[in-house]
């Protein structure tokens, strides 16, 4: 089929690889534009631009989709169909309405529930006994089209949300070769979404990493692992030298008790507001790797009843 292909981050790069090797034509692909990044603020291509540059086509950056320019343009490509896996931009319904047979999105969640920019995030942070990915019909609204194919997945203990996502991406990659596949058979059924149980996945912010060590156990091993390892969960303490920031990485509830904040033994444990958490993973600003709790623990010379924020 004649494939216009629309994704940005590392989570598109395993679709449009398995398309291209199925010998879809890949007619263009549209990716967000080369942004800063790096100690040096380098201009750095997104992951999927660098996945399409070795197949040849063309490869666009539009700052908007709702101009008559950019319809043109993409009507220009004569394609069968639109496949969109993480994008960052709406499409307009002049864009939606030009593919023959539509534009499929592969949405990382169990559709109705985590609609938005964040589901894999959302379900880990929520507790989540299990995520997914679905094949989805797009329309105007946001999220809100029939769903063709679903996958899902266990969000087994102690789980983060990048290993959720790294989990989901091959998954999601077979998943949409199947829809296309059935698609060119003719045979692509959809299911509207379920009126219930709808969750609105809204784009994680900067203000909701701080870590709360009031909140029960669960929740805030739940927030550690829902952020990790972007943008990261952090507490901030003072190691001597004034308040320095520590992300964690990965946190696992685990039975104690005492004032939520104080480190109760040597392996990292936290007292929260309900039971406690064993810090797995952290990493300190500026100093470099990724280190266990024992090793932080020894590392900043802490001892059982500190408080660490």
């Amino acid at each position: 089929m004649r494939v216009v292909f629309m994704g940005t981050p590392d989570f598109a790069v395993p679709t449009l690889a398995r398309l291209a090797a199925d010998g879809h034509e890949i007619v263009a692909v549209y990716t967000r534009a080369a942004a800063k990044a790096g100690r040096g603020m380098a201009l750095r291509p997104s992951p999927v631009q660098v996945m399409a540059e070795p197949l040849g086509a063309p490869i666009l950056t539009p700052a908007t989709l709702k101009s008559p320019e950019a319809a043109e343009t993409f009507a220009g490509h004569d394609a069968d169909v639109a496949v969109v896996v993480a994008y960052g931009m709406l499409l307009p319904r002049a864009i939606l309405d030009l593919p023959r047979h539509g534009c499929l999105n592969l949405h990382g969640s169990l559709l109705p529930r985590w609609r938005g920019a964040a589901p894999i995030q959302r379900a880990v942070m929520a507790g989540d006994a299990e995520s997914g990915v679905g094949v989805m019909r797009m329309e105007a609204g946001l999220d809100t089209g029939p769903v063709a194919l679903e996958a899902r997945l266990p969000i087994t203990p102690g789980m983060t949300a990048g290993q959720l996502h790294d989990a989901l991406m091959p998954i999601g990659a077979d998943l949409m070769a199947r829809a296309l596949r059935a698609l060119e058979r003719g045979d692509l059924p959809v299911t509207p979404q379920a009126e219930a149980g709808i969750a609105y996945a809204h784009k994680i912010t900067n203000d909701e990493a701080r870590i709360d060590w009031s909140r029960p156990a669960r929740e805030v091993a739940n927030h550690a692992n829902g952020l990790s390892p972007f943008p990261g969960a952090f507490f901030e303490a003072d190691f001597g030298k004034g308040p320095e920031r520590v992300k964690v990485l990965s946190a696992e509830a685990v039975p104690g008790s005492g004032v939520p904040g104080t480190l109760l033994d040597a392996d990292a444990t936290i007292a929260c507001g309900v039971g406690a958490v064993r810090l797995r993973a952290l990493r300190r600003a500026g100093k470099g790797g990724v280190v266990t709790g024992a090793e932080f623990v020894r590392g900043t010379h802490r001892t059982p009843g500190t408080r660490l924020a």
